[in-house]
């Protein structure tokens, strides 16, 4: 690393301000159960929030990369990942060069110096099963022959994916020695869980010296010269006393980027395409169409998108049902893989250590040494208590836009078992609600979706004593029953089940209003303590009575009033609690941040209340702020300060980027918008009152299934309404329009 660009203080580093490594933004690649998190110049460093690295089954391998021409770090040209984000690739210059003779080479006979922009210096990379494939061309466009040097460092950590977060840990396994070869550095490590893990770098050709952390290459190039490396770095983890079985692969590169864009292929095949009329909101739907088959992991029960990069590149039961469902009528098919996932998961026993009863569904799955050896409970952790009534809903909401009642009748018995959970271990006090209190002392304290310690709090900023309802999870739980009653109808008839679940229904809404409405503030309050008092806190939680379709339409009115008031709405979208709460800071993960899923929710739920102009506003904001966005990409939330002219959200220090739910917040935006729904009896597919913002003239509906056809569509914005043009359709397929 440079002289002086950093220094190290009690073991953290801290980059100098005329430093070229100030530049915090980071380039992601996922595939599986693998991802990598570089910088812009595809190195990874030890500095900034210190995410960097790849990353595989929750263990970060490789923690440095770095490499340098003539002893100095490339100048930055171009950083991108491809707008299908299978590839990373850099270009980078060389800065002024000294060029010395080095042994028998041939070169000048004195020290001369090689002007910056001489050189190009090309990398690209690829993730593909495990394995990072990176690609490295070097070009002479100097009218001079020239003789340098390249290094590539690098090192392994084997850090389990919450200590990279701040866990400290008094033990560790064991790192193994150093295996160099001619071509390649095998780098081992033992953990606490007997887990062999290896991290393999091979060189296409062989360094001119090796050593346990370094590739050192001696390069002559003529002018107009290239100078072609390969480098693969695979990451793998067996049993110990297990052999671990390495692929040759200096020939693999080729087929690993056919074998990625075959799958890219295939995995688009199943979903519709959207182009409109507005070339920024094009870049916005293709970036969140990348990150959301990018994010998405083939399971042995179907796709499940994984929540987000870095810290939550795992199965999260929450995030992987909203994530479907905010994309639903684009691609059924990833609900299916997620309903299917969940019921293969859902707890069958209490286990106090997991948050875990039977029938509850799964918060979180890990893979790593911590949560194999306890350190962390998230192994199979259940500590969510919106996941299972969410999952009800998720099912109802599959079979009405599919009609797919074959896979639903298989995943009928986790249906029941679902609801079974909901009335014998969700209520903790026997009143009807639904409550949380973490069992295991290492779980969540919050167990809703703003699960951070100081998210629920009572209107003077006392933290309430559990355990605690919240507003939304009731009407979940409200909605839950009705799609249940719908079920049990098509699924097994009327047998008095379907009349027990409305009535269940009917009983917790009454309640919902009853318990949860405060007139003073105009809208639900976020929760009730353990002595079933109040929290008056005006938060976006109410906001999803409107996505469950629970609140009346008045109070839905008064409710949208309020989420779209200045004390609330920044310009960029719905802050998680108002301005003027005791707890508010627009700098807080929970507290008064802007999340873009959260805002899609509430906007659906506007858009069933006919609350059409409200829905554009969010749309307006959330777009506005996807302009500004590296690779217009939606981050997990930003910071809720207001909107200014000419000026950019202000980005949430440690955001996930990519995330599922924020890359599919589009698609429930656009649903929203133009009021779709389905009906898969007949077969029909309904506009509600659609309508389209300013910015968009004309949208085009390529590829989308009804009922198991297809049809092509084109929408026009008009003043007061939208045009809806078929292009083409397979079959029967009804189009209806209500406005």
């Amino acid at each position: 690393m440079a002289p002086r660009e950093f220094i190290c203080i009690d073991e953290q580093y801290y980059v100098r301000a005329t430093s070229t490594r100030i530049d915090d933004r980071t380039r992601v690649l996922k595939h599986g159960d693998t991802f990598a998190v570089f910088d812009r110049f595809g190195d990874i460093q030890h500095i900034g929030r210190g995410e960097h690295g790849i990353y595989h089954q929750d263990t970060r391998f490789l923690s440095d990369l770095e490499l340098r021409i003539g002893n100095k770090r490339p100048l930055l040209l171009n950083s991108t990942v491809k707008s299908d984000n299978s590839l990373l690739t850099v270009d980078l210059t060389n800065p002024e060069l000294t060029m010395e003779p080095m042994g028998d080479l041939p070169g000048p006979p004195k020290p001369c110096l090689i002007p910056q922009g001489s050189l190009h210096v090309f990398r690209s990379k690829l993730l593909w099963k495990g394995t990072c494939y990176e690609h490295i061309r070097i070009t002479n466009y100097w009218h001079q022959r020239v003789a340098i040097q390249m290094s590539l460092d690098f090192d392994a950590d084997f850090a389990d994916i919450f200590e990279v977060r701040g866990s400290m840990r008094i033990r560790r396994g064991h790192r193994l020695p150093a295996q160099v070869e001619r071509d390649q550095v095998v780098l081992g490590y033992i953990g606490l869980d007997h887990v062999l893990r290896r991290l393999r770098i091979e060189s296409s050709q062989a360094p001119d010296s090796v050593s346990p952390t370094r590739f050192l290459y001696y390069v002559t190039l003529e002018p107009k010269q290239d100078w072609n490396l390969y480098i693969t770095i695979c990451c793998q983890a067996k049993a110990e006393g297990t052999n671990v079985t390495v692929v040759p692969s200096r020939s693999s590169h080729n087929q690993a980027v056919e074998n990625a864009a075959l799958e890219l292929k295939q995995t688009r095949q199943r979903q519709c395409s959207i182009f409109t009329s507005n070339e920024q909101f094009n870049d916005w739907i293709n970036r969140s169409v990348s990150d959301l088959y990018m994010l998405t992991t083939k399971t042995p029960h179907g796709p499940f998108p994984y929540a987000g990069v870095p810290w939550f590149s795992a199965p999260f039961g929450r995030d992987g049902i909203i994530t479907a469902l905010e994309c639903l009528w684009m691609d059924p098919g990833l609900a299916k893989g997620v309903l299917a996932f969940l019921a293969a998961t859902q707890a069958r026993k209490v286990d106090p250590a997991k948050d875990a009863q039977p029938g509850k569904i799964l918060h979180e799955m890990r893979q790593g040494e911590m949560a194999a050896c306890g350190e962390v409970p998230f192994g199979m952790y259940y500590g969510s208590v919106d996941a299972t009534p969410l999952y009800v809903i998720l099912a109802w909401e599959y079979l009405a836009r599919t009609g797919d009642i074959q896979f639903i009748r298989s995943i009928w018995p986790n249906i029941l078992a679902a609801l079974s959970w909901i009335e014998e271990y969700g209520d903790l006090d026997g009143d009807g609600l639904v409550e949380y209190n973490r069992s295991s002392p290492e779980g969540l304290t919050n167990q809703g979706w703003k699960d951070s310690k100081d998210s629920i709090f009572h209107g003077d900023g006392t933290t309430p004593v559990g355990p605690v309802a919240l507003c939304e999870v009731q009407a979940y739980c409200c909605r839950a029953y009705l799609d249940a009653a719908r079920l049990a109808d098509i699924i097994i008839g009327k047998t008095g089940l379907e009349e027990r679940f409305y009535k269940k229904a009917e009983g917790l809404r009454e309640a919902i209003e009853r318990l949860f409405w405060n007139k003073e503030l105009s809208t639900y309050v976020i929760a009730l303590d353990g002595e079933k008092r109040p929290c008056k806190v005006r938060s976006s939680n109410a906001g999803h009575l409107l996505f469950t379709e629970i609140a009346s339409p008045d109070r839905a009115r008064r409710l949208a009033d309020i989420l779209m008031s200045p004390s609330m709405f920044s310009g960029w979208g719905i802050r998680t609690i108002a301005d003027d709460e005791a707890r508010y800071n627009p700098m807080s993960y929970h507290n008064g941040s802007v999340w873009p899923h959260d805002n899609a929710l509430i906007a659906l739920g506007l858009s069933k209340y006919g609350l059409k102009r409200q829905v554009l506003r969010i749309m307006t904001g959330l777009f506005d702020a996807s302009i500004f966005m590296d690779l217009h990409r939606l981050p997990e939330l930003f910071c809720g300060f207001i909107k200014r002219p000419d000026e950019g959200p202000t980005l949430y220090p440690v955001a996930c980027l990519p995330q599922a739910w924020a890359s599919a917040t589009v698609f429930c935006l656009m649903q929203a918008a133009l009021g779709l729904s389905f009906d898969i009896k007949r077969p029909q597919l309904r506009f509600y009152h659609p309508v389209l913002p300013p910015f968009l003239e004309e949208v085009r509906i390529r590829n989308l299934e009804v009922a198991g056809k297809r049809v092509d569509l084109d929408l026009q914005r008009h003043a007061n309404n939208v045009s809806i043009n078929v292009i083409e359709k397979e079959g029967d397929i009804e189009i209806a329009v209500i406005h």
